[in-house]
């Protein structure tokens, strides 16, 4: 054996809210629709994609920095409304829809 081992390359991606690099299973994918953000947790909305870390931190910073419209290229403000409550319940434990 020649002692290469195969590893697979994980797909990276970066949080619009922190910044940082993560694999992208640890983030979640968020898809712009009727002017607002909603998660997309299996990753099959069509359509361009911004990625999140599933936690109310960065998703504050994400709305300060104005993040969401330009990951999107809109030029309107989405609401985030619906997105907060997904992240909140699941930080609370509850099965989130």
């Amino acid at each position: 054996m020649s002692g290469r081992t195969r590893v697979r390359a994980c797909p990276e991606r970066t949080c619009v809210g922190c910044r940082k690099r993560a694999a992208k299973q640890e983030l979640l994918r968020i898809r712009a629709i009727e002017g607002g953000c909603v998660p997309d947790p299996q990753g099959s909305l069509p359509g361009r994609g911004a990625y999140l870390h599933p936690d109310p931190a960065c998703l504050d910073l994400a709305v300060r920095r104005r993040a969401f419209p330009r990951a999107f290229r809109l030029q309107e403000t989405l609401d985030t409304e619906a997105l907060r409550e997904w992240l909140e319940a699941r930080a609370n434990g509850a099965a989130a829809p």
